[in-house]
């Protein structure tokens, strides 16, 4: 068994606390809360039942986790009410809204400049020639 897999298998949860998979092993009756909305349903508040582990590079802990809910347990998702839809609606507008100059744009603005492209252009300062 190789050492990866090994530090990911740990069905009774005596390391890491919760019954621990390696990635793409999960039993069955078991998803993600990716997957359960995929079938129209929600985790409903129930716990954690088990996780995924995976090694990872990029991760400070070196691992990639995904959380695991029981199907059976799982409870069908809220439906779209008008208010919420409205307030949906809002929130992607703000999203599209230059702050600086008001203009609305048909896509999300990008957060790292926190304005339209070219309000954060003629905000920046011009590079000095020397």
């Amino acid at each position: 068994m190789a050492t990866a897999y090994a530090e990911c298998f740990d069905p009774t949860g005596a390391r890491y606390g919760v019954p621990t998979y390696p990635w793409k092993y999960a039993p069955d009756g078991l998803a993600t809360r990716r997957q359960l909305r995929s079938q129209g349903l929600r985790p409903g508040g129930q716990p954690i039942a088990a996780q995924l582990m995976r090694r990872s590079r990029r991760r400070k802990s070196g691992a990639a986790v995904a959380y695991l809910y029981r199907v059976d347990r799982a409870k069908p998702v809220r439906p779209m009410t008008s208010r919420r839809c409205g307030a949906l609606a809002l929130a992607m507008l703000a999203r599209r809204t230059c702050p600086e100059c008001g203009v609305i744009y048909s896509y999300c603005l990008p957060v790292s400049l926190g304005m339209c492209v070219l309000c954060a252009d003629a905000n920046r300062t011009s590079p000095r020639r020397g």
